[in-house]
């Protein structure tokens, strides 16, 4: 059974810089000379440099495969079993975030920060942010200092590899800022004579600087390296190769998060947007959704009816995930990610397979709550028609293709039941309180589900758990294209003047691009009562940022910028409490309940120091403008 991996076929021997042993980002900035490549043969032609420069890809995390099971949402949206004490999200909930870090993490479950990482490994294990971007920046920063070596090389070739070197400088740069603030920003090769001394620039001043590079790569490169001749090589395999599409996507987002509350916080004193970098990160994603809705990309919204092939494929061993949606993903690594044996296991209970490792990731109630009804509203809208004798009746489609929830069927073939696994005690979600999904351990501690990365038919009894292998398939995107058109919303409406205005040449209002991801999914338009204003507006965008892009590791970043962490009712994780009084097994969503409340199981008690992560401290003790973050 053969997967596409990764999907770059390339052009020749990764030329590696080895990465090993080093403890800290000087390490990785600073190598020994005998560690370094041979210029000569690196850098002579375009198919050596191109091979050179391709290890940059194998520098990119998986972060949602990062172990067996693994945590990558942070925010209010996710509870992890009672007494699973090693992941990073259970260390967030207590306030510990030391945790990213391998040296607080004794069984290396996290993406950050691993001490087996190495770039040019195709063990997705093995890769980590912390390491391989400082690792990468060196790389980027040594490929253009070599750049005019490449004399063997057309001027759309020279492009390419120019384009390719800006990206993952201004990307690195960009994933680190947004966790631990302004950084040094390397744009040279430091070396044993000159070690680095650079000093921690404010936020908006990295941002300006990645926006450099986003900026070049995207006047550099192709929207389709399809379309180019030296793309020819690799005709329909090029798809992560990086383009102009993903150059401006992260050109916007840098932008956006420059001018969001908690960047503007730290550069500016100023805890509200900062409406010119607003306007910069609109503009950049109306140069991208211009394209995109002429038609000139091959990037498009998939339709709803084939919304999951965005995050998962099931027996489809030569197709990927991600579909026309996914802009910028990470590559796969290896046969594991066939997520029977990864990332899978850790949302299906031991109920419907007792494969869980002792692991279940529960969506939490207060986190289901954000989506609302199919008529656009949220649920404690007066107007939405919830009922909470109905709870599940009429909500926004995107619920019921994300949520496992009381009564809904799981299991269609009965024929594996023993004599004790009758028909009402398992063939059902029985997710109401005291059923029999419900378990602080084994099962749902909150009273529902996900299956957002997993079809319900993967359980014990239809395909099996473990018989499925490597036919399933999760992909989860780094960036897709809704989340351009959401990100557009926010910078437009924040930077051009409410929800009504629209970028200079694009068609769409900040109101337009949150009513085109709606429409996608079946639910009605933002009401006049919230597009009137910004501030109802906003409070629409973030719902809709939480349900279109829910467990897809945004969320945390999401509260974290808005400077929403420490305030409640973001603090608090909540189950949902209810008694079974009827079920319909033709149509759980008509099914009825009582004594419908919530109960709060987690309150995270947060403080300023909690909207930045710690640096290491042995990278702060290298020299003293590398300073520590604010209460750390």
């Amino acid at each position: 059974m053969k997967r596409n991996n990764i999907r770059t076929l390339f052009y020749g021997g990764l030329l590696s810089l080895c990465c090993v042993g080093m403890t800290s980002c000087e390490d990785y900035l600073d190598k020994a000379p005998e560690s370094s490549v041979n210029p000569e043969d690196a850098f002579k032609n375009f198919r050596n440099f191109q091979g050179f420069t391709e290890e940059l890809y194998y520098c990119i995390p998986d972060f949602a495969h990062g172990y067996w099971n693994n945590s990558f949402n942070w925010g209010e949206d996710e509870l992890i079993s009672f007494s699973i004490d090693y992941h990073m999200g259970y260390k967030v909930d207590m306030g510990d975030f030391w945790g990213w870090q391998s040296s607080y993490d004794g069984w290396q479950c996290g993406w950050m920060d691993r001490n087996n990482t190495v770039a040019n490994s195709s063990d997705r294990t093995q890769k980590s942010l912390w390491p391989l971007a400082w690792y990468g920046i060196r790389k980027c920063n040594l490929g253009l200092e070599n750049i005019d070596k490449l004399v063997e090389a057309t001027e759309e070739q020279r492009d390419l590899i120019l384009g390719q070197l800006y990206f993952f400088r201004g990307w690195f740069h960009f994933e680190l800022m947004q966790y631990f603030g302004g950084l040094p920003y390397i744009d040279s090769v430091p070396s044993s004579s000159e070690p680095l001394r650079n000093p921690r620039l404010s936020y908006q001043e990295c941002a300006d600087r990645a926006a450099e590079d986003f900026r070049r790569a995207a006047d550099l490169l192709p929207i389709d390296w399809d379309d180019t001749t030296t793309g020819k090589a690799t005709y329909g395999n090029n798809q992560q190769r990086i383009n102009k599409i993903m150059a401006l996507g992260y050109l916007g987002k840098n932008y956006l998060w420059a001018g969001s509350p908690l960047m503007n916080y730290e550069s500016q004193n100023s805890r509200s947007y900062n409406a010119d970098y607003c306007k910069k990160a609109a503009d950049a994603f109306a140069e991208l959704l211009n394209l995109v809705e002429k038609g000139q990309t091959q990037y498009a919204l998939v339709d709803f009816e084939h919304y999951t092939d965005i995050f998962y494929t099931f027996k489809q061993n030569s197709k990927n995930p991600g579909s026309t949606e996914a802009i910028f993903q990470t590559p796969m690594y290896d046969w594991w990610m066939g997520s029977g044996w990864c990332l899978g296991p850790q949302y299906v209970p031991s109920t419907l397979a007792n494969e869980t490792n002792g692991v279940v990731f529960s969506p939490t109630a207060n986190y289901v709550n954000y989506y609302g009804m199919k008529n656009g509203l949220p649920l404690n809208d007066p107007d939405s028609h919830f009922d909470k004798e109905h709870p599940w009746r009429d909500r926004d489609p995107r619920f019921y293709a994300d949520i496992t929830y009381d009564g809904l069927q799981v299991i269609q073939n009965t024929a594996k039941f023993t004599s004790e696994q009758k028909d009402k005690q398992i063939q059902y979600a029985n997710l109401y309180t005291g059923g029999n999904y419900r378990d602080v351990k084994n099962e749902s501690r909150t009273g529902y589900l996900l299956h957002k990365f997993t079809p319900l038919v993967v359980n014990g009894f239809d395909e099996g758990f473990r018989d499925y292998g490597d036919a399933l398939t999760i992909q989860v995107s780094w960036m897709r294209l809704s989340d351009i058109y959401l990100m557009y919303a926010e910078a437009v409406a924040n930077g051009y003047g409410g929800p009504s205005a629209k970028a200079d040449g694009f068609s769409l209002t900040a109101v337009d691009a949150v009513n085109k991801i709606r429409e996608r999914a079946g639910v009605d338009d933002v009401a006049s009562k919230y597009a009137g204003s910004l501030d109802g507006f906003m409070s629409e965008l973030r719902r809709e940022r939480a349900v279109e892009l829910a467990y897809e590791g945004h969320r945390f970043n999401d509260l974290r910028r808005w400077l929403l962490l420490t305030e409640y009712p973001y603090t608090i994780k909540t189950s949902q409490e209810f008694d079974r009084v009827e079920l319909d097994k033709e149509d759980p969503t008509q099914s009825r309940v009582s004594n419908f409340r919530e109960e709060v199981i987690v309150t995270r008690n947060f403080s300023e120091k909690h909207y930045w992560l710690p640096l290491k401290v042995s990278d702060v003790n290298i020299y003293p403008e590398l300073y520590q973050n604010p209460g750390w």
